[in-house]
């Protein structure tokens, strides 16, 4: 039986556990935002009454925001209302070290010593070291989380009732925000009533980005206790398997497709190819090979693009130096985790920033 844990919710709305969360939550430059400095204008006071509504069941999480953002491709992206935001960071504090040390070491989305460039260079490694690759990614996994199952897998191990309200009313809100987003699925035994199911998790949402780890704990599982892959690796709903040969890939990829069903998911099946590494492998923005990475065309063109709105941005005063300076720094310290040297030049060259 797996150890559960009880009595959880006096830690989730302790004072000095609000009050880390407020400053989780403002990280990031956000202090400038209205609604946080309307939040920090009576911070005890607001903290207080936070803190009470959590005790007496009284809290209920405000409407979201949504909007567009358009990377490689279209994402709709629902931020919380403040207050709501620092509940998540409140209960994720408690949740997290109950939940991270079962992970596998080989997840690497919102993990701390995990990211992008962790995932990047394991993948590689595995790469050197096999010849095959499987790549699979989730069809539509945020909004077709479903609520239900990802309810069990948290109460396997948290066994507190009041921790176990609050997370419903979560979820509760966060229902059919991307239902825009979402195509019906039926799955084996299901009756008409199915695609009624509440499902979805807000992209942009904290406790979004670690419970989509948990929901695909069981996937990492299987892959690597029944499957008994030696080399696997995920990050978020995009994962890669490698091995000595192509059929063993290929018997792998019918069973996940199978054992997805029963978290009520499905692949690109017509992305999840089996190919050789040495072909490269499309992964987290990058084309990997087994002894070099590059970027991809689509992630430098969006770059290029950035460059251009923030230079002409800066031309126009509307952004400051230090901004800009930090933004750069940014592209070219990620950008430095490949073989770009003379890609990094050839762009850098390209703009000239200066005031009107």
């Amino acid at each position: 039986m797996p150890k559960t844990y009880k009595h959880l919710y006096p830690q989730v709305c302790g004072f000095d556990n609000l009050y880390l969360a407020h400053r989780q939550a403002r990280k990031g430059g956000k202090r400038k935002h209205a609604e946080v400095a309307e939040f920090e204008h009576n911070l005890g006071e607001n903290l207080l009454l936070l803190r009470e509504e959590l005790l007496t069941h009284a809290y209920r999480p405000g409407p979201y925001r949504s909007f567009i953002v358009v990377e490689r491709k279209a994402r709709k992206i629902s931020a919380a209302p403040y207050r709501d935001r620092v509940v998540h960071h409140a209960l994720i504090n408690v949740l997290e070290p109950i939940f991270e040390p079962r992970f596998i070491h080989d997840t690497y989305a919102n993990r701390a010593g995990k990211g992008t460039h962790r995932a990047l260079d394991r993948a590689q490694w595995f790469a050197r070291r096999f010849p095959y690759a499987l790549q699979c990614d989730v069809r539509e996994f945020f909004p077709s989380v479903d609520h239900a199952i990802l309810l069990d897998l948290i109460a396997r191990h948290v066994a507190c009732p009041d921790t176990l309200w609050l997370i419903e009313r979560i979820l509760e809100s966060g229902a059919g925000i991307l239902s825009d987003c979402y195509t019906p699925v039926y799955f084996p035994g299901d009756d008409l009533f199915a695609v009624s199911r509440p499902r979805g998790l807000p992209i942009g949402n904290l406790t979004s980005q670690h419970w989509a780890n948990l929901y695909l704990h069981p996937l990492d599982l299987f892959v690597k206790q029944e499957l008994r892959c030696p080399a696997y690796l995920r990050y978020s709903d995009d994962f890669l398997l490698f091995a000595a040969d192509k059929p063993t890939l290929h018997r792998w990829r019918d069973e996940i497709i199978a054992f997805l069903q029963t978290l009520r998911l499905t692949l690109h099946e017509e992305k999840a190819q089996v190919f050789p590494v040495r072909d490269g492998i499309d992964f987290l923005g990058w084309r990997l090979f087994p002894h070099y990475r590059r970027l991809r065309r689509d992630n430098v063109r969006y770059a290029l693009r950035r460059l251009r709105r923030q230079q002409a941005a800066f031309a126009r005063g509307e952004l400051s130096q230090e901004a800009l300076s930090a933004s750069v720094r940014a592209w070219v310290a990620h950008a430095a985790h490949g073989n770009t040297y003379c890609l990094r030049r050839r762009i850098l060259r390209r703009f000239v920033f200066h005031q009107e």
